[in-house]
């Protein structure tokens, strides 16, 4: 197995947006443990979940978007991801 490009070695932003995403998604999936130990009604954790589900969407597109955007400003290198790979991790989150 190869070993997959950093998509965040040259984007210092991209990958600090992506950590504050995974960080909320974090404290979101705290919520929903959390009412579902005290069990709070289904509406609201299923509301939690669904919170916490767009937040990781949101963080994965940012990495595919962000090694997307190195792959076309740096064809030289030789661990970009192919145009196959990117659509595949693209629609892995699909």
């Amino acid at each position: 197995m190869t070993e997959s490009p950093a998509p965040f070695s040259h984007d210092a932003e991209a990958k600090r947006k992506v950590v504050n995403r995974l960080r909320r998604a974090q404290g979101q999936l705290n919520a929903v443990i959390e009412a579902v130990e005290s069990d709070s009604h289904c509406r609201d954790v299923v509301q939690q979940l669904s919170a916490v589900s767009k937040a990781l969407d949101r963080a994965g597109f940012l990495v595919i978007s962000t090694a997307l955007r190195e792959c076309m400003s740096d064809n030289e290198r030789e661990d970009q991801l192919n145009p196959e790979e990117l659509e595949k991790l693209f629609l892995s989150l699909a």
